[in-house]
């Protein structure tokens, strides 16, 4: 059993008590996580807090800022393939994914580390006589990065990059149950030159650790993706005291196959967008629309490929399909799948555990496609956040993009035409905050990423993410130094 450590102030630390992390594929636990309390936030936040006002971190220019970010980056790089086998052993998701995504990663730093100092204040054509005044864009203080299990390091950095290029310092709150990569991961911030203080974790139970660290009053926002639920409990808590947050929620997006599609094209595309990280991320397209003069031949499609997917060790290199992430995860996947039977789903593809004896103590579900699906149906309303396909026929454009937009979420979207007017009329009617033509789940730190609805609050990655960890500052200057009456607003 492997023992990880939490990092507060540039120092690792060890609590007095700790809990298991479980491998998804054996299900067994293999290493001992900290077992934080309100204490060890304290303990955190007054750090991070501490940090924020020290010369060694606020005293630093734009562009200093942005070159340690930038050093950061190579660090990361040189270890992105010993932290993607961390993360998989974790969570379950396959070897190659986590490789891809861990090596994709630096760029993140890399952009906001350039980025930050073409951030400008300006000076105010004001209409009052002999004043000067100009803006200035400031750091908010102390943030809270709240990540998810599915992928801890990917959406950690969609917080993490911006916020620390604006100034602010963080506390880290990840998921209970996928928390070994970003403890290791926050280890880098010291080899790479940045000051104690300024990247703190803390580990534990949501109301022991999260709860105190929403609601302490010295972190200025937070910065939270994970399910509806908990996102609900952080805007709540974060209204109590005015903070300003971030949240990127859940999903149920629709990925539309139009008669004009290239159907072979549109059915890999369909495929990936819900059994690739074994539907385990918020953009899943879960909710498969295909025009009734195709719909036979898109299952068939479909049904043809997912048989071919292999089933296993996540850490294998020709793996396709790997556990669900938590016990409890594999039991709400399961219990969609009788719930789509008993609302007259019919599972063409998979419905159940997989019967393969060496995947018997492994989280597994298998890929599942149900037909017969309507879009009033829990199982086209609902996130499972599992490998379950639900295919839903319509009859022509308007139907298409009236039941795309009939959910109260609007994360994401996928069109398959080859029709370019309809591709942007369906961007431009697409209730969702990222729309895919002919591809799905390409993503990128120059693209904003969040959702309409339901799905979140505020955008992760390009230029607008950077804005979100900034306040903007008016400053006056009477050029003639003159005093005025006291009791007239000038």
């Amino acid at each position: 059993m492997i023992t990880f450590q939490n990092t507060v102030n540039g120092q690792l630390t060890v609590g007095s008590e700790s809990f298991e992390s479980f491998d998804p594929f054996t299900g067994k636990p293999w290493a001992l996580i900290p077992a934080d309390g309100p204490a060890e936030v304290d303990t955190a936040v007054a750090a991070a807090k501490a940090a924020f006002k020290s010369p060694s971190w606020r005293g630093l220019t734009a562009t200093a800022r942005g070159k340690l970010l930038v050093r950061f980056a190579d660090v990361l790089a040189e270890n992105a393939d010993r932290l993607a086998a961390i993360e998989t052993r974790d969570n379950g998701k396959l070897l190659s994914e986590m490789t891809a995504q861990l090596r994709y990663l630096p760029e993140w730093y890399r952009y906001f580390g350039g980025l930050i100092d073409k951030i400008e204040g300006a000076v105010l054509p004001v209409d009052k006589a002999n004043m000067f005044a100009y803006t200035r864009r400031e750091p908010l203080g102390v943030i809270a990065a709240i990540a998810p299990w599915n992928s801890p390091l990917m959406l950690l950095t969609w917080k993490l990059a911006p916020l620390l290029a604006a100034g602010n310092t963080v506390v880290i709150k990840p998921s209970e149950h996928t928390s070994a990569s970003t403890l290791e991961f926050v280890k880098l911030f010291e080899e790479a030159g940045f000051p104690s203080g300024v990247v703190n974790t803390v580990t534990g139970m949501p109301m022991e650790v999260g709860a105190p660290l929403v609601s302490h009053p010295d972190v200025a926002k937070i910065a939270f993706t994970g399910g509806e639920p908990g996102g609900i409990a952080v805007y709540k808590a974060a209204a109590e005291q005015l903070k300003t947050v971030t949240l990127e929620l859940g999903g149920k997006s629709a990925n539309i196959i139009f008669d004009d599609a290239d159907v072979e094209n549109a059915v890999k595309g369909a495929i990936s967008g819900i059994f690739a990280a074994s539907g385990q991320t918020c953009i899943a397209g879960s909710r498969l629309l295909v025009h009734r003069k195709v719909h036979d031949q898109v299952v068939e499609g479909l049904v043809a490929l997912a048989k071919t997917a292999q089933i296993g060790n996540p850490a294998q290199i020709n793996t396709q399909v790997g556990p669900i992430t938590t016990l409890q995860q594999r039991g709400k996947v399961l219990d969609y799948m009788k719930i789509a039977r008993d609302e007259g789903a019919e599972a063409v593809l998979g419905g159940g555990k997989p019967t393969t004896p060496e995947l018997a103590d492994g989280w597994f579900v298998e890929p599942t496609i149900f037909t017969g699906v309507n879009n009033k149906m829990r199982i086209a309303r609902e996130e499972v956040f599992g490998p379950i396909l639900s295919v839903i026929p319509f009859d022509d454009e308007d139907e298409a993009f009236e039941i795309a937009n009939d959910s109260p979420y609007g994360l994401a979207a996928g069109i398959w035409t080859q029709n370019i007017g309809r591709a942007i009329r369906g961007a431009e009617a697409m209730e969702a905050g990222t729309v895919w033509v002919n591809t799905y789940r390409a993503v990128s730190y120059m693209a904003p990423f969040g959702g309409y609805k339901r799905s979140g609050v505020g955008r992760e990655s390009g230029q607008e993410a950077i804005n979100a960890y900034l306040q903007t500052k008016s400053v006056w200057i009477d050029t003639l130094g003159e005093t005025a009456n006291p009791f007239i607003i000038r």
